[in-house]
């Protein structure tokens, strides 16, 4: 299985970036392998459809779920359109949210945490 976990870094030790579609990183944890890949987001400087556009990008990296600080609404329906779980309030570093995720401490979100483009520095 593959998660994402969105990141300010390249590495596991990393931060958790708070923001979904404007996230710095995208790091991709198969826990199957124990393997991780970083990948840059190339849509956080979108001046709009950030979140769409990196749902999709997640969505063609085959991940079962997403792990992050909040996601908007726009993301949110691409996401759950895409059949991907999304937690949300997740914070340290990414392998300490991985870990958490496989202790079972992380609840899946019922919906968008973020208005539209709150996201933006």
């Amino acid at each position: 299985m593959k998660l994402c976990i969105t990141s300010e870094g390249t590495t596991p030790d990393a931060a958790v970036d708070p923001r979904f579609g404007r996230c710095r990183y995208f790091m991709i944890h198969d826990t199957d392998t124990g393997a991780y890949e970083a990948v840059e987001n190339g849509q956080a400087g979108f001046s709009g459809g950030a979140g769409i556009q990196s749902a999709q990008a997640v969505a063609g990296k085959g991940v079962s779920a997403v792990l992050t600080g909040n996601v908007g609404p726009n993301a949110f329906q691409a996401l759950n359109a895409a059949g991907i779980r999304i937690y949300t309030g997740v914070a340290g570093t990414v392998a300490e949210a991985v870990r958490a995720y496989a202790e079972g401490k992380l609840a899946a979100t019922a919906g968008p945490t973020a208005g539209p483009k709150s996201g933006t520095r």
